[in-house]
């Protein structure tokens, strides 16, 4: 049976206008995890937040169960990190004085594949040195999507680019009701506000998706600071044209193309890019 690698680049930007960089960049390979958090607060708290999350969220998911401890599912072991990542933020805004109200949005990945057929052993080498993972794609789902805010997720397949998230803001509220046009969405001036945050509160809802993975895909994690910047069709013609089988040069390539038209095109806020491709094996 015929298995893909999972190849990835990130990067995260300044800006031109902000004088520090909230977002958060971060991965495990050696589990297939991949994660941008988007901080808030003052001072540097939103840096605190977005980098208390993200390091909590991919401890969670690498430290293995103990003792008799069943295994959790992908779903669960998603959620459990999201949880762990929610209650340190929130606990820290609340031990320290300067960084009462941080949060941050978090969009993550999971590859978690699925054991052989017939009770056979999974098919699943490491190579995180590499920033490779060789795994199967063929039992679906093996993909995990988690989201809290406004950091979204895009999934490139076969020429077309597809948001597979949907933020938690008021904005899209707005949208979904009917009340007001994408075209006066964009120009809102609240569209910054998210109605869900990791920090905020003691829990936070987590919304998560499982996803079939095919070969030659491209997944990509972003602030709001690209999206908000970068067009889809802009986005959509750079990540077609990350040269196939996918590598990390070429990814790394399309991750300095989508900041620099982030800058060429304001650069207001911070700009966090995460790109997975699904490379066939050779």
């Amino acid at each position: 049976m015929s298995g893909s690698y999972l190849t990835y680049a990130m990067l995260t930007h300044r800006g031109r206008v902000r004088q520090g960089n909230e977002d958060t960049c971060a991965a495990a390979p050696e589990v297939g995890a991949f994660v941008v958090c988007d901080g808030m607060g003052g001072a540097a708290a939103g840096e605190v937040a977005s980098t208390l999350a993200a390091d909590t969220f991919l401890a969670s998911l690498t430290t293995a169960p103990t003792g008799r401890e069943e295994p959790q599912k992908p779903q669960a072991r998603m959620n459990a990190a999201i949880q762990a990542a929610n209650h340190a933020v929130y606990q820290q805004s609340r031990q320290l004085k300067q960084y009462r109200g941080m949060g941050t949005t978090l969009v993550a990945l999971l590859h978690a594949p699925l054991a052989g057929e017939a009770g056979g052993k999974a098919q699943v080498v490491h190579r995180s040195l590499t920033g490779h993972i060789h795994s199967r794609v063929t039992d679906p789902p093996t993909l995990w999507l988690g989201h809290v805010g406004d950091s979204r997720c895009y999934r490139q397949r076969r020429g077309k680019l597809e948001q597979l998230t949907l933020d938690h803001s008021l904005v899209e509220e707005q949208l979904r009701a009917g009340e007001i046009t994408m075209a006066q969405a964009a120009e809102s001036p609240m569209r910054n506000l998210i109605t869900r945050a990791i920090g905020s509160q003691a829990t936070v809802e987590a919304e998560i998706q499982s996803h079939r993975p095919q070969a030659n895909d491209v997944y990509m994690l972003a602030s709001d600071g690209l999206t908000h910047e970068v067009s889809d069709e802009e986005i959509a013609d750079i990540l077609s044209a990350i040269p196939k089988p996918q590598t990390k040069a070429g990814l790394t390539t399309a991750c300095e193309e989508l900041i620099t038209i982030a800058n060429r095109n304001g650069g207001n806020d911070n700009i966090t890019v995460l790109l997975v491709a699904v490379t066939p094996q050779a």
